[in-house]
């Protein structure tokens, strides 16, 4: 916390804040109740104290109109003034016309060039400025520099840029001296970056003080000196929070501000949704947006999340990539951790919680892809989750393969499991190029996007199916009428 000498003049500041809920509709329920009991504070308790409500991003997720439709009622429902555009609100590209006119709030992407035909043009601001209770506040938003490797390229306008870092921190200086040329003095920049940029951000530019970020997916707690406080090229602090991601957190920022605009005293604190029961007005209006939620089966048992989902075995994702190989009769199936966003529960599973849990609709390929492609594409995915300060962009889950992988991500060995369970080992030093391996994976890998290059061979693209993985599950979990119960197989083992 950051200490002054008491002075009565000073202006006192609450910003419930939100990042990287990636469409996960049963913690917005819950933040719907977490915000109410802000705005009940607000109103009892802190009358003398400004209350902002701001989003880094990344609400949205996937192709899924009904996810989008209730990630932009959610933030209208809590009243959300302002959000940075993340990569994932991109992800609207082929429903916009659906989603875009439900938002009330200001979308924000100062770095961001758009040509006017395109939708969002109308829509999106570099900064905006809110009054509460007198006081003029500052808020400038940023979509991430490396927007064309998180998202599917071929659904972004070709009428769509981003500026780089080094333009980026510029577009954010200029933006701030607009402000304050029109006297504001606490400026809030939305970031999503990623925290490694925010620093950098906070340390050399000047008259900004908060950077509520998002992107990287980081839980920050507390303000600590070096890590989330930091000085600008004037010497007065900055700020960063962040507040995980999958709407599992959320922030409350408390500031005070001098007569400058200048931080002199600073807590952030995180909430955790669970503690919030799902508030059931949204619930009943997400419900209906989701009109087809049908019980598919029953999970009579299942493991916990793991904790850091990126590199760590998951159970849930082997469950996933087997139903996706049985369902479509292959040799081996492939899906990313990033694409998993939940884990599955003891209990009857219906569509809405499936949906919850593989929020992304992107469509399945059956590939045949050489022993090489599908080694390159391990190794790959293991040594850059693991060695990546953002885990990015995750390791494979597989199915009819098992692997093991240092702490480092290096690739130890790798084995085909085939028809009745036989294994066989894999020379990952020199993989065949001439055996074949029919493959499930999806559009979005197979597209060679987080630069999954050997995965992008189109010429051996054998079916493109018009659905995605949810399909897969749905099948396999409603032809089970005794169950399913999710093990750790051990078919992914992490060393050291």
């Amino acid at each position: 916390m950051i200490n002054s000498t008491p002075n009565t003049g000073n202006i006192k500041t609450s910003i419930f804040y939100i990042n990287d809920y990636h469409g996960k509709t049963i913690n917005m329920e819950r933040a719907v109740a977490a915000s109410n009991d802000f705005d009940y504070r607000a109103k009892v308790k802190y009358k003398d104290t400004d209350s902002l409500k701001l989003s880094s991003g990344d609400i949205m997720l996937g192709e899924d109109v009904h996810i989008n439709k209730a990630a932009v009622l959610f933030q209208n429902f809590i009243n959300i003034t302002a959000s940075a555009v993340g990569n994932h609100e991109h992800d609207i590209a082929n429903n916009a016309s659906e989603v875009l006119p439900l938002i009330k709030f200001n979308m924000l992407a100062n770095n961001l060039k758009i040509n006017p035909r395109n939708p969002w043009s109308k829509l999106i601001k570099s900064s905006t400025i809110q009054e509460v209770n007198g006081h003029k506040y500052g808020i400038i938003g940023t979509t991430p520099v490396d927007l064309f490797t998180r998202s599917k390229v071929s659904n972004l306008s070709k009428d769509i840029s981003v500026d780089n870092e080094r333009q980026t921190l510029e577009d954010i200086q200029i933006e701030i001296d607009k402000l304050k040329k029109q006297g504001i003095n606490k400026i809030i920049l939305l970031s999503h970056l990623g925290r490694t940029m925010d620093k950098t951000i906070a340390q050399k530019t000047s008259g900004l003080d908060v950077i509520l970020g998002g992107h990287s997916h980081d839980f920050i707690k507390d303000v600590k000196r070096g890590e989330n406080l930091f000085y600008n090229k004037n010497g007065e602090p900055v700020v960063i929070t962040q507040a995980d991601k999958d709407g599992s957190h959320f922030g409350i920022l408390n500031l005070e501000f001098d007569s400058n605009g200048v931080i002199k005293k600073v807590q952030n604190n995180i909430g955790d949704t669970s503690d919030f029961r799902r508030n059931m007005p949204v619930k009943y209006i997400f419900d209906k947006l989701f009109t087809n939620n049908k019980i598919l089966g029953t999970i009579n048992s299942a493991p916990n999340e793991p904790d850091h989902y990126l590199i760590s075995a998951n159970p849930h994702g082997y469950f996933i990539a087997d139903c996706m190989k049985k369902d479509l009769d292959a040799d081996i199936a492939l899906i990313q951790a990033a694409n998993i966003r939940g884990f599955f529960e003891k209990g009857q599973l219906d569509q809405r919680t499936l949906s919850d849990i593989l929020p992304f609709k992107n469509k399945l390929y059956k590939v045949n892809y050489s022993e090489k492609d599908i080694v390159d594409a391990i190794k790959f995915a293991a040594k850059n989750s693991f060695t990546k300060p953002d885990n990015k962009p995750g390791i494979f889950y597989a199915s009819g393969l098992k692997y093991e992988i240092s702490s480092a991500g290096d690739v130890q060995s790798i084995s085909i499991v085939g028809k009745g369970g036989k294994e066989y080992s894999v020379d990952i030093n020199n993989p065949r190029q001439d055996k074949y391996y029919s493959t499930i994976i999806n559009d979005y890998c197979a597209q060679g996007n987080d630069n999954f290059t050997m995965l992008n061979k189109p010429q051996k693209i054998v079916k493109k199916y018009d659905f995605d993985a949810t399909k897969c599950v749905e099948n396999i979990v409603s032809k089970n009428s005794s169950g399913i119960d999710i093990k750790d197989d051990g078919r992914i083992k992490i060393n050291g």
